[in-house]
């Protein structure tokens, strides 16, 4: 029996891959090594992620920069475009790199058709590079899901919340009304 290897990408053969363009026309992320293709945004998908961004932003000020769907740069062989990233405001040093893990005080998915995905692929590269919270927003039943407390590549907790508000690891003093992020 033959075993098939599969050939994985660095993250420099990624870089210089978006860099001349050969990837211009393509909607892909870098997990784990591999150049997969993204599934496409549907029209809540970029309605609620955009809203949420929005919002987010409104309610941190200054304490926090909200990326939206840009790439952040992890040490296991992957750079992933989260719906939402936020990250230390660090300006013009995001020129040099994108956001690594010590950069990030949580993420947010928003997942319909790519939930499967996001709930077990991306929680776990989430984990396993310790980023402090994983929130994913569950389209299909408008609801979240708060992943906590990285270690031995998984979160130590998860909890399903549809109402109410909750506050991120990282600013326990900021409430954030879960309707905002799950129903605008």
């Amino acid at each position: 029996m033959t075993t098939l290897s599969i050939a994985k990408w660095t993250l420099d053969d990624y870089h210089r891959m978006v860099e001349i363009g050969l990837l211009d026309d393509r909607h892909v992320e870098l997990p784990y090594g591999e150049i997969v293709e993204r599934s496409p945004e549907g029209e809540p998908h970029a309605y609620f992620s955009a809203e949420a961004g929005d919002y987010l932003t409104r309610l941190l000020e200054n304490r926090a920069f909200v990326r939206q769907a840009k790439p952040i740069t992890l040490p296991n062989h992957s750079e992933p475009e989260p719906d939402l990233a936020i990250v230390q405001r660090l300006g013009r040093e995001y020129l040099s790199h994108h956001p690594y893990p010590e950069n990030i005080f949580w993420l947010i998915e928003y997942a319909n058709s790519s939930l499967e995905k996001d709930s077990i692929v991306k929680c776990r590269l989430y984990a396993e590079v310790e980023i402090f919270e994983y929130w994913l927003v569950n389209l299909q039943r408008r609801e979240l899901i708060i992943f906590q407390n990285p270690r031995d590549g998984e979160y130590g907790s998860k909890m399903t919340l549809t109402e109410g508000e909750v506050s991120p690891i990282a600013f326990p003093d900021v409430k954030i009304q879960i309707k905002m992020l799950v129903e605008v």
